[in-house]
């Protein structure tokens, strides 16, 4: 009988991008092989020579029992020695008895002690004792099969091609242990055709087999033409295939497909079981269509089929990929509802949704009541929170939580201390992501590429570039395998700190050492030349990628394109821009602004308008920088009607204006003098429930002040507080100064008993630039006053 297999334990991945690991389990084919208790035909049985039965029993339980021959201490050139000939002539025998259960228990023994790579020794003492005995073929195929089950398939494959040679032929048992070892590879059809050449029939075992690793391997339409292949040749699909099938199309997201196969299997009489349907809703959950796997779950139930734990962390998992966590909650106490238990998984999925929300207090509390409750935790869900908390910058409670997850005797693996290290480095507090990893190696845990990138990277982004060459020289001359992405960020580091020569370097020792760069290896290099200047060396190492077999991405002519652009080589850019385009590598939203930019700095707005038009018929809606950018050049040209032509093609491409946008507009406005208009733009947008910056108000009211609209500088101001603004001192400062060229001294004074009101004490420069006024007003007792106050206030001795 074919069975269904759970997965026991499962791993963690580095983010928690995915949790369909934890939660839904997973069909695994075992292979259909001669049972321990199957006999052979008696009719083929040989009764000649047997062996005496109590011979072969004492013999048996010497070896059985661990005790061995003691007659046969020497060895033959095999190293095997006699006892193993002894041994396989009471294999012959129980084979000559139909005695399979004890046959394979003594090859098994043979195999177990001699390990893998034994085959070809094992063959030599059958070939040459045993060529003409009788069962020797069943023999040979026992070996076979022991070897696959014990999962030596290179020994299986060996002894499958010398049976070959003696025109031995294997059973489809054997084959079929072979087969399930094989089912992730390219070699699984290849033993399949060997099966069909040697005229061995096949079971529907052998198809489940070969229909569930071509789903493994994503052969989807292999898959359903085996499926169809087995009808036609008589053999009646069972559960397990329609099941292999549904979850092979769920995984690669042919959710209608899988839904399909689950109708066809209803008209075979053939009812789904909790699986099927699991498996339905996990592909539905995954593709993101949470509510309709509710439906499939309230329809198992109507067919009598009671959704189980599996079931329903999976639709929690659903509502969390899509951040919906008070769904999340409703279907955990509709959990409970129900009578199922939630288990740690289900826990897990809600701390992950937490933790991804950023509530990660929440996650804390949920583990603190796991372990009041007595689950047996296990190392998975400490990491998601302790990786959650080293992303946001919290490392020193995920080190108290590291603590905690020690005390209930779980040991910190790879993933944890990787993730510790990492917060360590981005926080800038390298000495202890370095202390960190110290303490990993000596507990014997080996570091892969991710935590010595995690050490180089901290090291780099502090500018300490001369101990990370040193960390990754280490690496070199200890022998591990240093990636490219570790030479990246080295190089990275290097072209940060300006140091073009060392990256250059290090660039031509990884193309001797071997290593092949990568695209992020050149964009580095040249960015680095661009803002050296070294223009003609960037496109010179943009010609020699290519010859890696590299094609220059995005990246690489925009950082070519912005560096063109610093020295205004206009023609430059436009043959860039060509060659993206010859090249069929698609600018994106970045190179086209960063031309744009340049275009205005050169008052060329209306190309930059055609520039920006091209862009929407590519397919690319530009961002408020680009729109920004092209209305700041027209404000600047003063040309206020394009600017606000501009900000309603924004909200015609339902891209909402940035505080930044209102900004120049409002300045525009002033700079043309038009302060009614600018004024009015303010009340439209806060009656709009628009959010201005400060930066706007202050345009508005500093252009008051220096047309010498003192009232209605202050009443904007007023308004400006009343918005919630944080106010400056360098805001006072702006407004009084203008207001005191203005030798409106009056109403500085306003503003500046408004601060002293507010708590904002002045600095020595306002009361100069006050006292000036006063002075030229001819008010010497203002002046003597504000003197008095610079006194008191420690500005000035007396």
């Amino acid at each position: 009988m074919l069975h269904l297999r759970r997965s026991k334990s499962f791993s963690f991945p580095l983010h928690l991008l995915n949790l369909s690991s934890l939660i839904i389990s997973k069909p695994f084919l075992s292979a259909a092989v001669v049972t321990e208790e199957e006999s052979i035909d008696s009719s083929i049985l040989n009764p000649r020579n047997p062996v005496p039965e109590t011979l072969e029993i004492s013999s048996e339980r010497r070896f059985l029992s661990g005790a061995r021959v003691s007659g046969y201490r020497e060895r033959d050139k095999h190293g095997f020695g006699h006892s193993r000939v002894y041994l396989f002539e009471i294999c012959h025998d129980l084979a000559g008895k139909g005695r399979l259960k004890k046959l394979r228990r003594i090859l098994r023994r043979i195999v177990e002690e001699k390990g893998s790579g034994s085959a070809p020794a094992l063959c030599e003492i059958l070939s040459n004792h045993f060529r003409k005995r009788d069962y020797n073929s069943l023999v040979w195929d026992m070996l076979a099969n022991v070897y696959s089950r014990s999962e030596m398939v290179h020994d299986a494959l060996f002894v499958l091609s010398k049976m070959n040679e003696l025109n031995y032929k294997a059973s489809i048992s054997t084959y079929d242990s072979l087969l399930y070892n094989l089912r992730h590879t390219d070699m699984m059809l290849n033993v399949y055709d060997e099966i069909l050449a040697n005229g061995v029939s096949c079971s529907v075992y052998t198809y489940n087999i070969l229909i569930d690793g071509l789903c493994k391997q994503r052969r989807l339409q292999d898959a359903i033409s085996f499926f169809q292949g087995m009808k036609g040749k008589g053999f009646f699909p069972c559960i397990v295939t329609f099941n292999t099938l549904i979850s092979g199309l769920c995984h690669a997201g042919f959710v209608n497909s899988a839904w399909s196969f689950l109708s066809m299997m209803i008209k075979y009489r053939l009812f789904p079981d909790r699986f099927s349907y699991n498996s339905l809703i996990h592909g539905l959950c995954v593709a993101g269509s949470v509510e309709r796997a509710l439906e499939i779950c309230d329809h198992m139930e109507r067919t009598g089929v009671k959704p189980d734990v599996v079931t329903y962390n999976i639709i929690l998992d659903g509502f969390r990929l899509l951040g919906l966590m008070v769904e999340s909650w409703k279907v955990f106490h509709r959990m409970l509802l129900k009578g199922v238990g939630p288990n740690l998984v289900t826990y897990t999925v809600l701390i992950a949704g937490h933790c991804q929300r950023g509530d990660i207090d929440e996650g804390l509390r949920m583990l603190e009541e796991m372990i009041s409750q007595g689950f047996q935790l296990n190392i998975i869900t400490f990491t998601v929170l302790l990786s959650s908390l080293c992303k946001r910058g919290r490392v020193d409670e995920a080190i108290r939580l590291l603590s905690k997850m020690e005390s209930v005797c779980l040991d910190a693996d790879l993933i944890v201390f990787c993730n510790l290290i990492h917060g360590y480095s981005k926080q800038g507090e390298v000495e202890r992501a370095i202390q960190m990893y110290k303490v990993m190696c000596s507990k014997k845990i080996m570091p892969n590429s991710a935590a010595h990138g995690a050490i180089l990277l901290g090291l780099c982004e502090k500018g300490m570039t001369l101990e990370a060459r040193k960390h990754l020289d280490n690496l070199t001359e200890s022998g591990f395998l240093v990636d490219v992405r570790l030479y990246n960020i080295m190089i990275d580091g290097y072209v940060k700190m300006g140091d073009i020569q060392n990256a250059i370097g290090l660039y031509k020792q990884i193309i001797t050492t071997g290593v092949t760069p990568s695209i992020v290896t050149y964009n580095s290099l040249i960015y680095g030349l661009c803002k050296s200047g070294k223009l003609k060396e960037a496109k010179e190492l943009l010609q020699t990628l290519e010859l890696y077999g590299l094609v220059p991405n995005t990246i690489t002519y925009t950082t070519l394109i912005d560096a063109h652009c610093a020295v205004e080589n206009i023609d430059a850019i436009v043959g860039l821009l060509d060659e993206m385009d010859a090249k069929g590598v698609a600018p994106n939203v970045i190179t086209y602004t960063v031309f744009i930019k340049r275009l205005c700095k050169k008052r060329m707005l209306q190309k930059s308008v055609k520039i920006l038009k091209n862009m929407y018929t590519k397919g690319l809606v530009a961002d408020q920088v680009t729109y920004n950018t092209i209305i700041q050049g027209f404000c600047e040209q003063r040309n206020m009607e394009m600017a606000f032509c501009l900000h309603d093609e924004m909200l015609r491409q339902n891209l909402e204006p940035s505080p930044i946008t209102y900004n120049l507009l409002v300045n525009g406005l002033c700079i043309n003098g038009n302060l009614e208009g600018a004024e009015k733009l303010l009340d439209t947008l806060l009656e709009g429930s628009v959010r201005l910056s400060r930066i706007a108000y202050i345009t508005v009211i500093k252009a008051q002040c220096a047309k010498g609209n003192a009232h209605k500088a202050v009443v904007l101001f007023k308004k400006m507080v009343n918005t919630g603004f944080e106010i400056s001192i360098k805001d006072y400062s702006a407004v009084i100064n203008r207001l005191c060229k203005r030798c409106l001294v009056n109403d500085a004074m306003f503003f500046f008993n408004m601060m002293l009101s507010i708590g904002i004490s002045p600095d020595w420069e306002m009361y100069a630039v006050i006292l000036d006024a006063f002075r030229r007003k001819g008010d010497l007792s203002s002046v003597s006053k504000l003197y008095a106050k610079m006194i008191i206030n420690g500005l000035l001795h007396k």
